[in-house]
């Protein structure tokens, strides 16, 4: 994989100098990029769609500027917001994969923002810029969070996503892949294959292809900062019912976690093939697991698939 990348976009930023976002509609990676760095862009490096994009947003207290942005090395954490926007715009259009990239630290570069249909907002001055924002008709405002929705930065092809809100910018969703309402992808996570994802996929994990998360699963990588998380793994052919949930402990393939259990690294689970029972961090990584809570146990229980 080369080693960095570079893009031409349009950011938002505030009149403080707050970095609200950056939409970089196309991507490429590079190697010849000798130091990270972001620099205004000249008009005639813009194409004509992009060049009526740029200016004062005086309604939002905003101006909208082009900005050329390039990363050195991806395998190094991101410098600034522009790094980051550049890194997660790199992940849905599906350039590189989750965990691919150093993702270290890439939260802290980013301030809470307002999302609104009319653009990105400060908080802090917000209920005053609204009172301009009417005059354009009206205001929906989707969250306030650090991250945008991905849908409104990268549309992939081939996927499914029922409610634009439940996947982060920075997703990454093979082709086949199907988020409905109830599920939630976040960035710097997704799928590697087609999957069916109605449970939540949080920051830093990956499933392969044809797994599926029912209603209320979660597949939680572990924090290892106050926004960071260790990678977690989880392979193809994998199942997941309703409620089912694991916290920290990578699997292989071809394996089934059943309704309601829930797996920590220091869980107790129970196997009758020997009748032992031992941490849960003992299976992670193994192919053809299947655990279930079953009614003479008051652990899960723990028996492999042939």
């Amino acid at each position: 994989m080369p080693a960095g990348a570079r893009a031409i976009g349009i950011a938002n930023i505030a009149a403080n100098g707050t970095v609200l976002d950056a939409w970089f509609p196309a991507v490429s990676l590079i190697d010849d990029a000798p130091v990270p760095s972001t620099r205004r862009v000249s008009a005639n490096e813009l194409s004509p769609r992009l060049l009526h994009l740029v200016g004062m947003d005086r309604d939002r207290n905003v101006e909208v500027v082009p900005v050329c942005t390039e990363i050195a090395d991806l395998d190094a954490p991101p410098i600034d917001a522009f790094d980051v926007y550049l890194r997660l715009h790199l992940l849905s259009h599906r350039k590189v994969k989750p965990l691919e990239i150093n993702m270290t630290g890439a939260l802290d570069h980013l301030e809470p923002v307002v999302w609104t249909n009319k653009g990105p907002c400060r908080p802090d001055d917000f209920e005053f810029v609204r009172t301009h924002l009417r005059a354009r008709g009206t205001i929906h405002v989707y969250g306030i969070e650090r991250l945008p929705r991905m849908v409104d930065y990268v549309v992939p092809t081939g996927v499914t996503i029922t409610e634009a809100e439940r996947v982060r910018l920075g997703a990454y969703l093979a082709e086949g892949t199907t988020v409905v309402r109830e599920g939630y992808v976040s960035f710097n996570a997704g799928s590697l294959g087609p999957a069916r994802i109605e449970g939540t996929l949080s920051s830093s994990v990956v499933v392969g292809a044809h797994t599926t998360l029912e209603r209320g699963s979660a597949l939680m990588a572990t924090r290892t900062g106050n926004l960071s998380r260790a990678p977690m793994h989880i392979g193809a052919n994998c199942y997941f019912h309703p409620t089912a949930s694991i916290n920290g402990i990578s699997l292989g393939n071809n394996c089934n976690i059943g309704a309601g259990v829930i797996l920590e690294p220091h869980t107790p689970i129970f196997d009758p093939s020997t009748g032992n029972d031992f941490p849960a961090e003992n299976i992670a990584g193994s192919d053809n697991v299947s655990i279930q809570n079953e009614p003479y146990s008051s652990i899960p229980v723990l028996r492999w698939r042939i």
